[in-house]
């Protein structure tokens, strides 16, 4: 993955509007979800290749350091060889002297390289060290979308939640007989009042039945008193 697609990829998803994608969703927690996995990956990709770019940007800084440090060093060798010359020369021992000339030479051509080295991989550590700034700064940014797409969601999943306890509540409520709420009781009233009523009656109706029961028996007891009266009348 070139440095190119990855700070590409990281400004595109840290700059996603989510509301507008919102607007477009069929099934908003859907997408949220959806939305989730794919900057958990992604996420979890960038930061492998930030990684890399991070490790590669320490490899140019610890060769720059070292090329820094190396011609230092051929610089200090090149001072003592350059002394060491002057005094054998100031010695009359010239030949000796040359010697160590020499080898100054050869330590100041070993510090331009170094030094040379190190100034030709400056250009290159500015430049990846700006591009790991802005791909440290975009997976920042990605993390803090993440976490705006998690509480979307649960968000969303609470409100959702609610209207549905909501709606339960109002088809409960439109089940009620909201008119009178007693009008259950106030049948079942009518009711017992009307087998009260029946009972009554038919007491009443028993009463009357065994009124004329005993009229009828009374007015037996008077025609044999008649029949009882009538004989003895003749027989004296």
């Amino acid at each position: 993955m070139t440095k190119q697609t990855i700070l590409g990829r990281v400004s595109q998803l840290a700059k996603a509007n989510i509301n507008a994608l919102l607007d477009q969703a069929e099934d908003p927690r859907k997408l949220l979800d959806q939305l989730i996995r794919d900057y958990t990956n992604n996420i979890a990709e960038a930061e492998e290749a930030v990684a890399g770019t991070i490790g590669n940007l320490r490899l140019l800084e610890q060769d720059h350091t070292e090329d820094v440090a190396a011609g230092r060093e051929w610089g200090e060798k090149a001072l003592a060889a350059s002394k060491k010359a002057d005094e054998l020369r100031a010695a009359g021992r010239s030949g000796e002297a040359d010697t160590f000339d020499n080898l100054a030479k050869v330590a100041l051509e070993r510090q331009l390289q170094s030094e040379k080295e190190a100034k030709t991989a400056e250009p290159a550590i500015a430049s990846q060290t700006e591009v790991v700034d802005k791909l440290k700064t975009g997976l920042e940014r990605m993390k803090v979308k993440l976490n705006e797409l998690r509480a979307k969601r649960d968000e969303l999943v609470a409100r959702s939640t609610s209207a549905q306890a909501q709606n339960r509540m109002m088809d409960a409520v439109k089940n009620i007989n909201v008119l009178d709420p007693t009008s259950d009781l106030g049948r079942f009233e009518d009711k017992v009042r009307r087998e009260e009523a029946r009972a009554m009656g038919k007491q009443e109706l028993a009463a009357s039945s065994l009124d004329a029961q005993f009229e009828q028996l009374d007015s037996l007891g008077d025609s044999a008193e008649v029949e009882a009266r009538l004989a003895a009348l003749k027989s004296g």
